[in-house]
C-alpha cells in the first residue's frame, strides 16, 4: 500500500473510531492536542534517480562499429533525474530533470564534429512539466466521469525544454494543452493526454538568421500507466509511458518531419517493502527504450535515428 494510502486509511480509522465512541466514553477521554493544519497537498513525492541506457543513439552520429550503416552509433549514457509529483485539491502537478551524460561516442563540443579528436561525452540537460485541473474538481460536479470507464477528465498543460553542449545546440521549447482521461482500472493508474504542441528549436549547423527553428502546432498523445503486479507475491510493478507525435513540419534543413514515437516501460521492484517493509522509500528497476524517428528525423535517411536500448537504474524517495 502507498503512503498516501495508508494516510487515508488511517485517517478513516480515526473517523469510524470517533463515530462509534458513546458520550461516557468521550467525557473520560483525555485532553489531546488540537488537529495540525492540513497539508496542501493530498499527496506529494520527490525522487532522485540514476539509470544507465546501455545503447541509445544520437541522430546524425555515426562511426565506432556501426561503421556509416543508418544504425547510427551505440552510445552509453548516465543519467541522474530529479522528479516531483503531487496531487492537490484541484489537480495533479509532475516535474522532471534529467542530466544524461555520453559516452565519449557522442563527443561534446561547438567546433566540426571530428568525433576521433573528442575523448569525453556531451550533457545534455531535459527538464518536463505537466499539470492538470480536474474537470469535476473545479466545477465541483461527476459531469466528467463515465461510469466504469473513465474516472476523470481534466485540463491538462506543460512544457518541455532542453539544452545539450554539442555543434547542433538543441535548445528545445515546448508548449502543450489539451485534455488528460484518467481511466478506471482496478489498481494502480492509467491516463492519456491528448494535447495539442507547439515546439521551438535550434539548429547550429546552419548559419544565422535561420539558426532557429519554428514547427507547427501538431497533436500530441501521452499515455502513462502504473500498475502492482500483485499475482507475482512480490512488490513488484510495472510502469511506463507512450508518446506519439504527428509530422511537425519541416525541420532545421528543411527536411519533412515523421511521426515520432517514444516507448519506455520499467519493471519496478520496492526494495524498501521487500527488504525492511518501508515501502515507498527505495526502488530499483530495469526497462527497455524505443525511440523510432527520434526528434521526428526518417532512420531510411538519417543514421541514429531509431533508439533500441535496455535501461536499469535505482530510485530513492526523498519526501
Amino acid at each position: 500500500m502507498s503512503r498516501k494510502l495508508r494516510t487515508l486509511a488511517l485517517a478513516a480509522g480515526m473517523v469510524i473510531a470517533s463515530a462509534g465512541a458513546g458520550a461516557a466514553d468521550l467525557k473520560q477521554a483525555a485532553p489531546v492536542a488540537p488537529p495540525a493544519t492540513p497539508s496542501f497537498f493530498l499527496f506529494s513525492d520527490t525522487q532522485v534517480s540514476y539509470y544507465f541506457l546501455a545503447s541509445a543513439r544520437e541522430p546524425g552520429v555515426t562511426g565506432g562499429r556501426a561503421g556509416n550503416s543508418l544504425d547510427g552509433r551505440s552510445i552509453p549514457k548516465n543519467v541522474l533525474n530529479i522528479s516531483h509529483a503531487d496531487a492537490w485539491a484541484y489537480g495533479t502537478n509532475f516535474f522532471s530533470l534529467d542530466i544524461l551524460k555520453s559516452g565519449s561516442q557522442d563527443p561534446a563540443g561547438t567546433g566540426s564534429p571530428r568525433f576521433d579528436l573528442y575523448d569525453y561525452g556531451a550533457t545534455e540537460a531535459y527538464g518536463i512539466y505537466r499539470g492538470t485541473l480536474g474537470g469535476n474538481e473545479v466545477f465541483g460536479t461527476k459531469t466528467f466521469t463515465v461510469g466504469g470507464l473513465i474516472k476523470n477528465i481534466s485540463f491538462g498543460y506543460g512544457f518541455d525544454l532542453s539544452t545539450k553542449n554539442v555543434q547542433f545546440g538543441p535548445e528545445t521549447r515546448k508548449l502543450l494543452a489539451g485534455a488528460v482521461f484518467a481511466f478506471d482500472v482496478p489498481a494502480g493508474f492509467l491516463n492519456l493526454g491528448v494535447y495539442v504542441q507547439k515546439e521551438w528549436n535550434r539548429n547550429g549547423f546552419v548559419t544565422e538568421p535561420f539558426r532557429s527553428v519554428e514547427f507547427d502546432p501538431v497533436p500530441h498523445f501521452e499515455l502513462v500507466y502504473n500498475f502492482p503486479l500483485a499475482f507475482t507475491g512480490l512488490p513488484l510493478s510495472i510502469a511506463g509511458f507512450n508518446t506519439i507525435n504527428l509530422p511537425k513540419g519541416r525541420d532545421g534543413f528543411r527536411a519533412q518531419t515523421e511521426l515520432e514515437f517514444l516507448s519506455r516501460t520499467n519493471l519496478v521492484l520496492d526494495v524498501g517493502k521487500l527488504i525492511w517493509d518501508r515501502p515507498g522509500r527505495l526502488d530499483a528497476f530495469v526497462g527497455f527504450q524505443y525511440w523510432l524517428n527520434k526528434f521526428g528525423n526518417d532512420p531510411r535517411t538519417v543514421q541514429g535515428s531509431e533508439e533500441k536500448t535496455f535501461l536499469a537504474g535505482v530510485s530513492i524517495h526523498v519526501f
